[in-house]
Parts: C-alpha cells; sequence; structure tokens
C-alpha cells in the first residue's frame, strides 16, 4: 500500500512540475523558434524588456485555443489540489457533498468565461466542463477519505465503488493531461512559426532611408512600436504601422526540420 501511496504521489508532482516548466520554458522556446535563436532572441527580449516575459504566455493562450483550454483546465486541477490540502477539504469535510460541488464550479466556470471570450463559446464549454469534472474526482476522493485533509496525498485505498472508480479515471486523465498533452501541445504551439503578438508593416528609418517593412510587435512606444525587423533580423522603431494578417514568420518545426 505505501508503494502504491508513493508512486501516486511521485506522479501528483510530476505534474506539477511539469506545468511549472511549460510556463517557464515554452515562452523562451517560442521567441528563439520563431526569431530565431543565440543574439535574436537575446536582442528580442531586451527590447520587451524581461518584465514582459509573460507576454509571450499570454500571447499564446490567446492565439491558441486548445494549449488555452488544456492549460486552464491543468492550472483548475493543480489550484484545487492544493488549496483543499491547505484548508479547504478539511472545511467542506462536513459539508453536503451538493454544496461542495456547487463552490467548486466557481473557478472552472471564471476558466471557461476566460477562454470562451477569446477562442469562441465551444471553447469556454469545453474549459469549464472539463475543468469541474477534474475538479470534482479530486473532491471525491477527500471526501471518502482516499486523500488526506492536512496534505493532500493520496492515501493509495482501493476503489470499492462506482464514484470511487470513476474518481480515478478522472485522476489518471488529469496526470495524462498535465505530464503528456500540455507539454506535447505547448511545444507544438512554441514551435509553430506563428508569432504570438501581432505583426505589423511600418515605416522604419536605420538611417538609410525610410522604408516599408514587416515587423514582429515588442512593445509600444510613443506613436510607433519597437519591433523585430523580419527582413533584416533586428530590433527597430516602426511607425505609421499598419496591421499584416498573416502572423506566420516562418514555416513550423516539423517542416523546416
Amino acid at each position: 500500500m505505501s508503494e502504491e501511496r508513493a508512486s501516486g504521489d511521485y506522479r501528483e508532482r510530476a505534474g506539477h512540475v511539469m506545468l511549472l516548466a511549460v510556463v517557464l520554458a515554452v515562452p523562451a522556446l517560442k521567441l528563439a523558434w520563431t526569431l530565431g535563436g543565440g543574439d535574436a532572441a537575446r536582442d528580442a527580449l531586451i527590447a520587451m524588456g524581461p518584465g514582459n516575459w509573460a507576454d509571450i504566455l499570454i500571447g499564446m493562450f490567446l492565439n491558441e485555443a486548445l494549449l488555452a483550454t488544456v492549460l486552464a483546465v491543468v492550472v483548475s486541477r493543480a489550484t484545487y489540489a492544493h488549496f483543499a490540502a491547505r484548508g479547504g477539504a478539511l472545511r467542506h469535510r462536513d459539508t453536503p457533498m451538493a454544496v461542495t460541488a456547487a463552490t467548486a464550479a466557481v473557478v472552472p466556470a471564471a476558466l471557461g468565461v476566460v477562454v470562451g471570450a477569446f477562442n469562441g463559446l465551444g471553447w469556454g464549454l469545453a474549459t469549464g466542463l472539463a475543468s469541474y469534472v477534474l475538479r470534482v474526482g479530486v473532491m471525491v476522493d477527500y471526501k471518502t477519505g482516499r486523500r488526506e485533509h492536512t496534505t493532500g496525498r493520496r492515501t493509495g485505498n482501493r476503489a470499492e465503488t462506482a464514484p470511487q472508480r470513476a474518481a480515478d479515471a478522472l485522476w489518471i486523465a488529469g496526470l495524462l493531461l498535465g505530464v503528456v498533452v500540455l507539454p506535447s501541445v505547448a511545444i507544438v504551439a512554441a514551435l509553430d512559426g506563428r508569432s504570438w503578438t501581432s505583426v505589423e508593416r511600418c515605416d522604419v528609418n536605420t538611417g538609410s532611408g525610410t522604408h516599408r517593412a514587416r515587423l514582429v510587435e515588442l512593445t509600444r512606444q510613443g506613436n510607433g512600436i519597437v519591433g523585430w525587423d523580419l527582413a533584416d533580423s533586428e530590433v527597430v522603431h516602426g511607425v505609421n504601422c499598419a496591421a499584416d494578417e498573416n502572423e506566420t514568420i516562418r514555416p513550423p518545426w516539423w517542416r523546416d526540420a
């Protein structure tokens, strides 16, 4: 029993570590592959400012519906498991399941609204429903004594009822989403060659006269933008900009490799 419990704890921690790794590493991968690694990625990051590092992840979240949905579902499940183990589950131990289930719907509903607002109603509904179902699976574990109220660790007790078996299936689904699906979707989104932010056509003057150039917007400045000149591979200041609907910067990795 202790070995089964330790294995479950390891898998749970692996999901949380993978979530952190995706949040930290994927923006760097997106920047390096889209604009070019080494000096290009460094120059672009300096122009953006380290404080805007999260803009890359946010841009990917807004532009990639599948990534937004999977990330929201994984975050919803991870945060519930975390806070429930720090008093939330204990406070709800004697609360009727119906009341606990209703209160647990708040965060999934909010995440569904956020994803749906940028990616459409269908994606929003899928996010809210999947987030809620996985949270309910964790709730069933706490209610049936298969997770410790103080640490959140699974006890390793064998599933004996239909709800417990369903909770086990949801636990496995949550682990697969966090450990396999999320990093896979994130890596594909990072290497698809599309910009994470707007692409503009602007007037640029680097000392040899003004010309129109296609820029990846890095930050707003004055009456124009600071962007990455795709033709000259350098950071420039552009004015009189107009949006370019084509967000593709280079072929995706699987075609360019």
